[in-house]
């Protein structure tokens, strides 16, 4: 009997605090209500900046549109344009600069058959070159920027990756500066510099590494890539990637995550970030400043893959959205790079590239493309903050099994029709 009394207070219990607990609302409350959450409403309130994608400003589906003013003989692999630049607005027109190979045959794929001719991969034998564009959409190529040197001068092979920084009225273009065939020992390449007065050059080679590999055994001992000035605190704040972590049980092996280092001249010294790596995931560098922080196109790689992160203090990066379809090796247009703003107001377009022109890869090469977005403070465009796209199953056919995946089902179901009949 005294069991059944206890049971009875219990469950009574229960019913009054069920009772006493109110559900959540219909309404989303723009504000956490005063009651216990779970840790999933939770983060609705504390880690992103809006409890609904459409009002989230650091939310957006990405639009592309095929550029006009690019040739790319017929897609034949001989031409490559990769890894654009940030866009800037000078002299009334936008610049955008960008990897370009143009070589006899499209890329081997071996860094032991490459020679002086033949490239071992999209970017190896790559040099600088720049366009303009009146409206972003249509480009007029101006030739090239930065070229290989002479060996055995910093990227005599290839100079690769680049992006640009405006800094008391003059222009610096960072870049990858390869001194042997990309392939033979990874992508092994430190950050080099060249500068100018004006956008259109002449550009002039500073000849020093300005960000090199780290110590051996630290995350970037092998490779310190993408780089990517901002101005921040009266400081050059340049972000960069590493590939590390390299294993052989595990396929794909290397993992990427990103870097900083800052200088408060653009010759550097450029002191790595103690906290490095600051994003734990990642493949290309793409950031802007964003109110009175930063936010970062986190893409492809890793446990946070195909998000957008924020970090008020430019180092400590939270994710804010989860998107699809980002833009690959994005430079966007980034009107406040280097006005060392307290108040950044975000973007709307740039220019990315695609990786996979070809239709096979024996014509490899890339092509760039300009993305859109809803990623301003200033820009309210609802067809932007879709929640999802559509994918055809034409499309979710093409990534299908392989062979060696259907032969393992297979042998499970034969293994499985034994054990029924034994």
């Amino acid at each position: 009997m005294r069991k059944i009394v206890v049971m009875l207070s219990m469950l009574g219990l229960l019913v009054g605090s069920s009772q006493a607990q109110p559900a959540f609302p219909f309404l989303i409350p723009e504000q956490a209500p005063n009651q216990p959450l779970s840790r999933a409403i939770k983060r609705n309130y504390t880690q992103y900046n809006s409890i609904r994608p459409e009002s989230n400003e650091l939310y957006s589906q990405f639009k592309y549109t095929k550029l006009k003013g690019f040739n790319y003989n017929d897609g034949d692999g001989t031409i490559s344009r990769r890894d654009p630049s940030k866009v800037i607005f000078e002299n009334g027109q936008y610049y955008v600069w960008y990897t370009y190979r143009h070589t006899k045959t499209p890329p081997i794929g071996d860094a032991r058959k490459a020679t002086a001719t033949i490239a071992s991969s999209d970017w190896d034998l790559g040099e600088i070159w720049y366009a303009t564009s009146v409206d972003g959409f249509t480009w007029q190529e101006q030739g090239v920027a930065v070229p290989r040197q002479a060996k055995p001068a910093l990227g005599w092979r290839a100079v690769t990756t680049t992006d640009i920084l405006k800094w008391q009225g003059k222009y610096y273009l960072y870049y990858q500066a390869f001194s042997e065939i990309s392939g033979l020992r990874g992508d092994d390449c430190p950050v080099a510099l060249s500068y100018a007065d004006s956008p259109d050059g002449p550009w002039t080679p500073y000849n020093k590494v300005i960000i090199d590999n780290g110590k051996p055994g630290e995350w970037d001992q092998y490779s310190v890539h993408d780089p990517y000035p901002l101005v921040h605190n009266g400081k050059i704040y340049i972000y960069y990637k590493s590939d590390f972590d390299q294993r052989k049980n595990i396929q794909p092996s290397i993992v990427r995550m990103q870097g900083l280092a800052i200088a408060d001249n653009p010759f550097g010294p450029f002191v790595k970030h103690p906290l490095n790596p600051v994003i734990n995931s990642g493949h290309e560098t793409t950031l802007f400043p964003f109110k009175e922080g930063v936010a970062a196109f986190v893409i492809k790689d890793g446990t946070e893959k195909n998000t957008i992160q924020y970090a008020q203090d430019w180092v400590n990066f939270d994710v804010q959205a989860h998107v699809e379809m980002m833009p690959v090796a994005a430079g966007p247009y980034v009107p406040d790079a280097f006005t060392d703003t307290k108040d950044g107001r975000g973007i709307t377009w740039g220019i990315s590239h695609f990786t996979n022109a070809a239709v096979n890869w024996k014509a490899n090469h890339s092509v760039l493309t300009r993305f859109d977005a809803d990623l301003s403070r200033d820009v309210h465009d609802p067809n932007m903050k879709n929640h999802f796209i559509k994918y055809t199953p034409a499309q979710h056919y093409q990534y299908g099994l392989s062979e060696a995946q259907r032969k393992r089902i297979q042998q499970e179901n034969k293994k499985l029709v034994k054990q029924v009949n034994e």
